[in-house]
């Protein structure tokens, strides 16, 4: 590991809370783009650098009701970081913690937060009151901004500050211009919370020149977005896929970003129609939801569609290409990369396949011992590159990296062309009588019957095979759920896949528990399948909180 720069932070806790140095990945930078200087803040990089190439009347950041041109969101970006240091006594390295939805004022408060030398620690508007208490014992930020919204359930040993008519008052009293902490390139920048549902979560810790790297490899080689590109899309600003797509990316090359708070598929697509989006970020679900409603030709003005989050079904890619008449960018990130670092698009992209190791980025398949194994074996993902995992002060850290690869958790199988092709997680994998079954393998083949909408297939546990292949099965309306339904998708995978594979337990279900990016809950259906008199909630929509209701059959 190179020795790290003279740090800009006065507050410590972030750098003294690395992991130690032998349990460190290995970071290549293979492109020269990816060569930064030793004192780097990647707010100046992303907004002050755009003022200056591309000018300030340049419309940044949009919403419903109102546009804020790039010299907007940096006279904004600037105040709020003078009400961060002046009024609220935030000094480098401080964390500060951001709640609210995607809005153009959470965005300047992220900037805000990173030209103060501050460290940004974003948060889930959806999160409740237990789960942003373990944020608060993780991170220990020093103050939050929330929009005035989501106030009720910030801890109450957190001072915090609405970005509300609070903020915007107390900008009023700053100058519209601030010194940017002159920060280190290995300064950290912001704390992402993986979206595990048990236990403590893990914080990964991103430098100011891991921001800037997820732009110039991903969105610079693979996206190639312009500036004259409208941006969009469903990721929260708190998932590190939404920060790249819908604020990194746009800002490093000069475009707009149209911030969303809330919206179906169906009315994702009218909006991308509406407002002339030209790059879309969403999760396969949405995309399958926007083509099973007839909507694909609102999308045809989409030039660029990146789908990540969960794997992309072949079935949908084929569909997605056909009604807009370009492929869609699939692509494999994580927290701990804080962004994608497999994916394909245009005449690289194959239906089936998530693509090749974006430029930067190094990968490979690896047997348990932490061996390449030869190609068309499924292994464990193994990846290098400019970002990686620094968990902190979390003894999980020995767990992701080995030998200087970050392990995903993924197990894939590379083709002897180089495409990568995703089986399953690693814990997706079900042991069944001997059988090693993925689960979103068997998702695929029940896709293929013309009554399934979605499913999620887990193991549960079983005295007799060990593990039992459970599908949570969710039907088009009018199909009636029962046994005869449920013997009729068992046959149907045993006809269009291997025997062995089908699910031997059919629960039908409204609804499959996902994140607000979009990610199947599959631990919440572990849970279910463990113990079928466990009501487990399901967020259908953020104002639909249900249970898991279900038809039980087919053992």
């Amino acid at each position: 590991m190179t020795p790290l720069s003279p740090s800009a932070h006065v507050d410590t806790f972030c750098r003294d809370r690395l992991p130690p140095a032998q349990q460190w990945p290995e970071f290549v930078f293979d492109l020269p783009d990816l060569h930064y200087p030793q004192r780097l803040n990647a707010a100046t990089a992303l907004l002050d650098a755009a003022v200056a190439g591309h000018g300030a009347d340049r419309p940044c950041l949009l919403s419903a009701d109102e546009t804020w041109t790039y010299g907007d969101v940096l006279a904004r970006a600037n105040r709020i970081a003078h009400v961060l240091t002046a009024d609220l006594g935030v000094v480098p390295g401080n964390r500060v913690l951001l709640r609210g939805p995607n809005t153009p004022w959470l965005a300047a408060c992220w900037l805000a937060v990173l030209k103060a030398g501050a460290v940004a620690v974003a948060t889930m508007p959806l999160l409740r009151r237990h789960e942003l208490d373990k944020i608060v014992a993780t991170a220990q930020p020093t103050v939050a901004l929330c929009d005035e919204r989501f106030l009720d359930e910030l801890p109450p040993g957190v001072p915090a500050v609405s970005f509300g008519q609070e903020l915007q008052a107390r900008c009023a009293a700053h100058p519209a211009t601030f010194p940017d902490v002159a920060t280190a390139a290995d300064d950290v920048a912001l704390l992402a919370f993986t979206s595990g549902t048990t236990g403590r979560p893990k914080a990964t810790m991103h430098f100011h020149r891991d921001v800037l790297a997820i732009a110039d490899t991903f969105s610079t080689h693979v996206l190639k977005p312009r500036p004259d590109d409208v941006f969009t899309g469903t990721p929260p600003l708190a998932f590190t896929f939404g920060l790249g797509g819908l604020l990194v990316f746009p800002l490093r090359v000069g475009a707009s970003v149209l911030l969303v708070e809330r919206a179906t598929p169906t009315e994702l697509a009218r909006i991308a129609a509406e407002h002339g989006v030209t790059v879309l970020f969403s999760a396969p679900t949405a995309y399958r939801a926007i083509l099973d409603a007839g909507d694909g030709h609102l999308l045809a003005g989409v030039r660029r569609a990146v789908s990540a989050g969960e794997a992309l079904p072949a079935d949908v890619a084929v569909r997605y290409r056909e009604a807009v008449g370009r492929p869609l960018i699939d692509g494999i990130g994580g927290t701990e990369m804080l962004h994608v670092f497999i994916s394909a698009a245009d005449d690289d992209a194959r239906p089936g396949a998530t693509g090749r190791a974006v430029p930067g980025f190094r990968a490979e398949v690896h047997d348990v011992d932490g061996r390449p194994v030869p190609d068309g074996t499924p292994g464990l993902l193994a990846v290098k590159g400019p970002t990686g995992c620094r968990y902190l002060d979390d003894p999980r850290q020995t767990g992701y990296v080995r030998d200087g690869w970050n392990l995903t958790g993924d197990v894939y199988v590379r083709d002897p062309d180089g495409w990568f092709h995703y089986v399953a997680r690693s814990d997706d994998m079900i042991v069944s009588s001997g059988y090693n079954i993925a689960g979103p393998e068997v998702e695929e083949l029940l896709l293929t019957h013309p009554d399934v909408v979605e499913s999620g297939v887990v193991g549960a546990p079983d005295a007799e095979r060990g593990a039992l292949v459970t599908a949570f099965v969710v039907l088009r309306d009018g199909v009636e759920p029962g046994p005869a339904t449920a013997r009729t998708l068992q046959d149907h995978v045993k006809r269009v896949g291997a025997p062995y594979k089908y699910p031997r337990r059919v629960e039908f279900v409204d609804a499959l528990p996902r994140n607000a990016s979009g990610k199947l809950l599959r631990a919440v259906l572990r849970e279910r399948a463990a113990d079928p008199a466990v009501a487990v909630p399901v967020p259908a929509t953020p104002q639909d909180a249900r249970g898991l209701p279900s038809t039980t059959a087919g053992r």
